[in-house]
């Protein structure tokens, strides 16, 4: 199958993909966030994507991620509508499969999306602050491979990740704690990390 377009079945794989390893490590996120929230984060994301592995459906990467969508938006905590939306999105991209400036304008319009409901910048300790950066990797990539396109997503939302240690949230429960979460990795843009560094490998 060509890397110049991502098909369902490769949708299918990635989210398959990032469901394993965030049950398999939704005690890390749920300490993160026991930290820096109420605790329920990983188990939040846990459930869900559990939930979601066994309804994975569709045969376009939109129609994959719309399957998704609706787990998310019945789970509890605030994430969940977050995700929610965030897949809704997605699942407004083309009804076929992605070339990487469908994946860009996808993602484009999904973190857009996020941003205005949540009212979170890069910088508010979030998990924008791992979304924006990939989406603009999506959209700067001079490469036509999704593979390589996602890697480099991969890489700008790990950093991205990584960067909301040291920064005192704006939003959420973290930011009632001021300074003393200040130092604390937001679980919300670690899952995201996960989330394309899953599509490596698929």
């Amino acid at each position: 199958m060509s890397d110049n377009e991502l098909t369902g079945a490769d949708a299918r794989a990635w989210l398959l993909a990032f469901a394993d390893r965030v049950v398999a490590d939704a005690d890390e996120l749920t300490e993160l966030d026991r930290q820096a929230g109420d605790g329920d984060f990983g188990w939040n994301i846990g459930s869900a994507l559990k939930r979601a592995r066994a309804n994975l459906d569709g045969d376009d990467p939109a129609a994959v991620f719309q399957s998704v969508s609706d787990t998310f938006l019945a789970s509890g905590g605030t994430s969940g509508p977050l995700f929610g939306l965030w897949f809704g999105r997605l699942g407004a991209g083309p009804s076929a499969s992605w070339t990487v400036p469908d994946l860009a304008g996808a993602f484009e319009t999904a973190t857009g999306a996020v941003r205005r409901l949540g009212k979170a910048e890069v910088g508010h300790k979030t998990m924008v602050d791992a979304m924006v950066p990939a989406t603009h990797a999506l959209a700067t990539t001079g490469s036509p491979h999704w593979r390589e396109a996602l890697r480099e997503a991969a890489v700008a939302a790990r950093a991205g990740a990584e960067s909301t240690s040291g920064m005192v949230a704006h939003r959420g429960r973290a930011s009632y704690l001021g300074e003393r979460a200040r130092e604390v990795l937001d679980p919300g843009a670690v899952s995201i990390a996960w989330f394309f560094e899953a599509a490596d490998g698929i």
